[in-house]
């Protein structure tokens, strides 16, 4: 039992600031490589929210011009670790509207995302983001450990 205590007291040390990095990259570039899709395919992209997402009380070409710029928008903020806490609320949002709306058989990738942003929200971005670097800067002291 000593030797298990040792590797669970040395797993516990690993830096949780990594893996708080390595939540809001992964997060972060799948939904931005999905808004480079639409933005890269206009017609493609309004063609999915006609034919497939059909997203209810939301015109096709507006609902994809939305989910766009939130694709695009919101996913640096995430990955710089700036304004994490916000950043991932409307990303939080798009994905109850894709569970919801366009693909609740795909609950497993869903909860997945929203189990990272939830985190993120909750805990912060951790020590390697600009958040980190602002809290310090502008309170002139380390900020408290995220």
């Amino acid at each position: 039992m000593p030797m298990l205590a040792t590797i669970r007291a040395r797993l516990e040390r690993f830096p949780l600031s990594i893996l708080q990095l390595a939540m809001r990259l992964s997060v972060g570039a799948v939904f931005f490589r999905s808004g480079l899709l639409k933005y890269n395919s206009w017609e493609f992209a309004v063609r999915l929210f006609r034919d497939e997402y059909q997203v209810p009380l939301l015109d096709p070409v507006i609902a994809a011009q939305m989910a766009t710029a939130v694709e695009l928008g919101i996913p640096p903020l995430l990955i710089l670790g700036l304004a994490t806490r916000l950043a991932t609320l409307p990303l939080l949002g798009m994905i109850a509207v894709i569970q919801i709306f366009v693909y609740p058989n795909a609950w497993t990738d869903h909860l997945l995302w929203a189990s990272v942003l939830a985190f993120l929200l909750t805990r912060g971005p951790g020590a390697i983001s600009l958040d980190h670097l602002i809290d310090r800067m502008t309170v002139g002291r380390t900020a408290p450990r995220r």
